[in-house]
């Protein structure tokens, strides 16, 4: 089923933090994905999107030369043209960054499709260029050499691992400026209604703690008092 117009605004407005609590509650302990970081300090609402992948194994020698990129089904290029849009093209590169996932151009094209963002535990080429676009952009860190170097495009939208977390195409993935989680796309809505709730009392605390209050009894929730202050609050805030 694909990912609401309510669902997708309401994970934009929470925390990868927020999420990984509410995924740690139903046993879900491996969604975060590992070693990756934005390519430009992410402002505003965080990148949502349904999972498309792109998997990459060794390199090997005699299929990987420039000629490759000819094929128009190369994977890594046909992906860049099909990625549908609002999804997050997500990479996995074995966590080896060495040589480029993708580069500038084709996250570019990216963009210009429409796609919400793109994730890689390897590294991209043209960082600085891919930090000016504003497009949601993760990778564990710049890396100039072609992929060709090193990686061979094997496969599109099947299972994969990025940064040790498992994505199967359609998961939501959801990015701010702490990395990028994964929920599994059939706990989409429920996590995006509960992590909702979450942050409205996060912020609560956060302005009670600012205000000088101790957490006991705050945070977590122990002291009903807190409760009934908060249920005040939201109706004051319209939260």
């Amino acid at each position: 089923m694909p990912l609401s117009d309510e669902t997708r605004a309401k994970l934009k407005r929470v925390s990868t933090a927020t999420l990984a609590t509410a995924l740690f509650k139903r046993g879900f302990r491996q969604q975060m994905i590992q070693d990756v970081h934005p390519l430009h300090p992410p402002g505003g609402d965080s990148m949502v999107g349904e999972a498309f992948t792109l998997r990459y194994i060794p390199a090997r020698e005699d299929l990987n030369t420039l000629e490759a990129f000819k094929d128009p089904e190369h994977p890594q290029r046909k992906g860049v043209e099909t990625c549908p849009p609002g999804h997050v093209m997500v990479m996995d590169s074995r966590k080896d960054a060495r040589a480029a996932s993708a580069g500038g151009i084709l996250v570019a094209r990216l963009m210009a499709r429409g796609v919400a963002g793109v994730v890689t535990d390897g590294g991209f080429r043209d960082s600085v260029e891919i930090a000016a676009l504003g497009i949601p952009a993760y990778h564990h860190r710049p890396s100039a050499p072609t992929n060709l170097t090193l990686n061979h495009a094997i496969a599109l939208n099947e299972p994969i691992a990025c940064g040790d977390a498992p994505v199967f195409p359609g998961d939501v993935l959801v990015g701010d400026g702490d990395g990028v989680i994964v929920i599994p796309a059939h706990l989409a809505d429920e996590i995006a209604a509960e992590a909702t709730e979450m942050t409205a009392y996060e912020d609560f605390v956060t302005e009670r703690v600012k205000d000088g209050h101790s957490i006991r009894g705050l945070y977590p929730a122990t002291d009903p008092r807190n409760l009934e202050i908060f249920a005040a609050w939201r109706k004051e805030k319209g939260r």
